[in-house]
């Protein structure tokens, strides 16, 4: 196992997020190694001990795991594209999707690299401490041999052996990050038509989210089963609430799309005979493809 105070790590793209996750290293104890197209950009981490490569060849060869956290994945593959990357490891925390994220495990495979995808789920101030969550996915072998260095950027999670993994769950998150924020905005729009604040609702706001949170693990056993007994409500009963958050919205004055496109759903799933069963069976709306 590797000393997690010793252990040299190279960090490729210098952007907001890579002088964090270089400065993590560094605060950490490693010798840390950057490069960047723009090397001004190094100044601050060398002068806090970075070492700036001359090239891309010496990064890689100065360390024993290279992070790689540029702009997107083909620019990935065009920084390493006349590089010699056989026999190094590399984990890229670039983001994309988890199409990309596979094909640029094989790229990199092909060219003898043990590869490693990642996603971080903080922002760049965050990095370093344990709010930072960074997720990984690729062989556990090669995670295993690096977890105690990856732990200086914060929480670190592995997911699994598929490489689109760690993408996959990002974007899922970012869609509860989403939901969670339109439906706050859209309660604030209509609060906010009799007078009540943005911050006077929040903490209501809040306490009906961190409810609705504690439902998931039991709704997940349902979706997991493909079974959906109303043991709370019927879909038919949510619709018609639904139906009255329209009428309201509309009645304020208020955008009512966001509405409209809940009970669109329910409405799709209701005629498709579900209407008897509980919140969840709406994953099968979910899961299908849009049409026009």
């Amino acid at each position: 196992m590797h000393n997690a105070t010793e252990t040299p790590v190279t960090v490729i793209g210098l952007g907001l997020m890579g002088r964090s996750l270089a400065g993590a290293f560094l605060a950490a104890g490693h010798p840390t190694t950057v490069w960047n197209r723009t090397p001004a950009k190094a100044d601050r981490l060398v002068a806090e001990g970075a070492r700036l490569a001359p090239t891309i060849g010496a990064a890689l060869r100065a360390s024993a795991i290279t992070i790689v956290c540029v702009t997107d994945y083909p620019a990935v593959r065009d920084l390493f594209a006349a590089s010699d990357v056989d026999g190094t490891t590399l984990l890229n925390l670039t983001s994309g999707d988890s199409a990309q994220a596979r094909e640029t495990a094989r790229w990199f495979e092909q060219r003898g690299a043990r590869y490693l995808d990642g996603a971080i789920m903080a922002i760049p101030q965050a990095i370093g401490t344990p709010d930072a969550v960074v997720l990984h996915s690729g062989p556990q072998a090669d995670f295993d041999a690096h977890r105690k260095t990856l732990e200086a950027l914060g929480t670190v999670t592995y997911l699994g052996a598929d490489h689109g993994l760690a993408a996959l769950y990002d974007v899922a998150g970012l869609t509860m990050m989403w939901s969670v924020l339109n439906a706050w905005l859209q309660g604030t729009a209509m609060l906010r038509t009799a007078g009540v604040d943005a911050a006077t609702f929040a903490p209501f706001a809040q306490m009906m989210a961190a409810g609705v949170a504690t439902w998931l693990p039991g709704y997940a056993e349902q979706i997991d089963s493909g079974s959906y007994p109303a043991t709370v409500a019927a879909l038919e009963t949510d619709a018609r609430t639904m139906a009255h958050l329209i009428e309201e919205c509309e009645a304020l004055g208020v955008n009512a799309e966001l509405p409209k496109l809940f009970k669109a759903m329910a409405d799709r799933s209701i005629a498709a005979g579900h209407g008897g069963e509980q919140y969840p069976v709406l994953i099968e709306e979910f899961a299908k493809p849009h049409t026009d």
